[in-house]
Parts: structure tokens; C-alpha cells; sequence
């Protein structure tokens, strides 16, 4: 498909007739083919758990991968992509969508909803929820699926009160994100994101990526650092990192194989990238992962 006539990723979300809430569960290994919007975002708040499976966020400037389970909630117009990379199978995904006044436009500004009403202001950064609260929450969220009308309110009201009182979260996007959430810009992204997702490994020109989306090289790196706040050079090394840290937790690869599997082609480079990003270094990294519990 060409890309230029890529439709707008302003996704539309209509839940069933007679329900407020749009709730989708399926199993890992099944979805792993659907066909998503790689990089979009939606006025509707999401709730995400995973009860098994592995795959790569990327919600905002946050990149990262998860290993088994994750409980996430993602904020109005917070872009990200589907969650790919699911190798695991015999596990589901619960994804629940409504918009933040599907109670009425004040309901969340009563003095009793004060807790939810900061919750989602903290989920316009993204939330990762811990393993106490997915252990707590994680199966009340899967059987919202099985709950009609006035008790699915109720449960999923339930389910944001423990979402706000948990204390056991990371924000994503700690220093905000500031994305102009128009569908041209985010087509345009859309286009850079889906080029370095599959050719990182090798090497990208500002060339190449400024043609891909028929801007000339300086106007593309201005557009790019306007509108996700960091260079290009900076995201690619970023996927590398990111792409890195799977590499060390899932396989016996050695940090010099890892280094140029990755598309870095000097290793002290790697190093002191993946000790930039990370906070420490590849061979602490690993070290680490095996006393950790996912």
C-alpha cells in the first residue's frame, strides 16, 4: 500500500449499541495477526491487561518491552501502537475503552470521584501498573467482559477506585508528551515509526526517512524534534536499545554479538548508549534480569 494515502490514525471507537464501554478480550497467540493502526491514539481512555504474553510498548516516548504480564492505562489522545511481538500463547489480552465523561460530562468532578479524576489526568502520561496491583485488579478486569449494563458500571468503577488508590505504578512519560494530536502529523509519524520498526537493525539516512515522507532534510528534522521532542538519530538508537534489552533477557547471545545484531557497528558506542539509556551498563543489565522477578 502506498504509504502517502495512509488514512488519518484518528481511530474511532464505537462500542456495541446500549453500552458505554467498549471491551475486547482475546487470546494472545490469535490476535497476534490483526491488522492495527501501528502508531494512533484515541479520545477514549484505555485500560490494557496482559495475562500472558510478551511484546514491545511504545506509548508516547516510552519504549519498552514486557516479559509475561503487563496492566497499563493509557490516557485521552495518548498515542501508541498495538502491542506486537506476542510469542506466548494460552494468554489474553482485556482491552477496555471509554471516554472520560461516559458518566456525564461532571460526574468524575464530584468531590467522591477525586482519586479517579487524578488518575486519569496521570494517565495522559501512561501508567504501568506492578505486579501487586495486576495480581489484585488483573481478573476483575478480565470478567468485565462477562458483566451487562448497570453491574458493568459498576465493576469497572470498582476497578479504577483500586487503580487509584495503588500505589505500586511507573509513570511513562514522566516529563509529559507533548504530541500534536492532528491526524496529518500523526500519519506522518505513523510512516517514520513503521520505516525504523522494521529496518533499525540496518542503517537509516536522513535521507531515506525524509523522502519517505517527501520532506526535505532539514525541514524533517525540525518537523521530527517539534513534534516528538527528541532527534531521529535519537529514536533509532532508542529501538536499538530497546531491541537490546530483549536481546539480553531472552537469549544467550553475547554482549558483542547483541551489540551488532542491534545495528550499532561500534561497541564502545553500544555501550555507552545502553548505559544512557538504561542507567547501567549491558553486562549489569543481564545480570540483573536473572535475580528479577517478571
Amino acid at each position: 500500500m502506498n504509504n502517502t494515502k495512509r488514512k488519518p490514525t484518528l481511530e474511532k471507537i464505537s462500542p456495541e449499541f446500549g453500552s458505554s464501554i467498549l471491551i475486547r478480550k482475546h487470546n494472545v497467540d490469535a490476535y497476534a495477526g490483526e491488522v492495527k493502526p501501528f502508531w494512533h491514539f484515541h479520545p477514549e481512555i484505555e485500560l490494557v491487561y496482559v495475562n500472558k504474553g510478551k511484546g514491545k510498548r511504545h506509548i508516547g516516548n516510552h519504549l519498552s518491552y514486557f516479559n509475561n504480564s503487563q496492566l497499563l492505562l493509557i490516557g485521552s489522545n495518548l498515542p501508541h501502537n498495538g502491542f506486537t511481538d506476542r510469542l506466548t500463547v494460552n494468554g489474553s489480552e482485556t482491552i477496555v475503552q471509554f471516554r472520560p465523561e461516559f458518566l456525564g460530562e461532571y460526574f468524575f468532578n464530584i468531590p467522591e470521584m477525586e482519586g479517579i479524576n487524578n488518575l486519569f489526568e496521570r494517565a495522559k502520561s501512561g501508567i504501568l501498573f506492578g505486579v501487586k496491583t495486576k495480581k489484585k485488579i488483573g481478573k476483575k478486569i478480565e470478567k468485565l467482559s462477562e458483566k451487562e449494563g448497570f453491574k458493568k458500571i459498576l465493576v469497572l468503577l470498582e476497578i479504577l477506585h483500586g487503580l487509584a488508590k495503588s500505589e505500586d505504578y511507573t509513570i511513562l512519560n514522566a516529563d509529559g508528551y507533548a504530541f500534536e494530536t492532528e491526524p496529518q502529523d500523526s500519519a506522518k509519524i505513523d510512516i517514520v515509526f513503521k520505516h525504523v520498526n522494521q529496518n533499525f537493525q540496518e542503517h537509516i539516512s536522513l535521507e531515506e526517512i525524509a523522502d519517505k515522507v517527501s520532506m526535505t532534510v532539514p525541514a524533517f528534522c525540525r518537523y521530527f524534534k517539534k513534534v516528538t521532542g527528541k532527534t531521529f538519530t535519537k529514536l533509532v538508537n532508542e529501538y536499538r536499545v530497546v531491541h537490546a534489552t530483549k536481546l539480553l533477557s531472552e537469549s544467550q547471545m553475547s554482549i558483542t554479538d547483541v551489540c551488532y545484531e542491534c545495528g550499532f557497528n561500534n561497541f564502545s558506542h553500544f555501550n555507552k548508549l545502553f548505559k544512557e539509556f538504561t542507567g547501567k551498563s549491558a553486562s549489569k543489565y543481564r545480570s540483573e534480569l536473572k535475580l528479577m522477578v517478571q
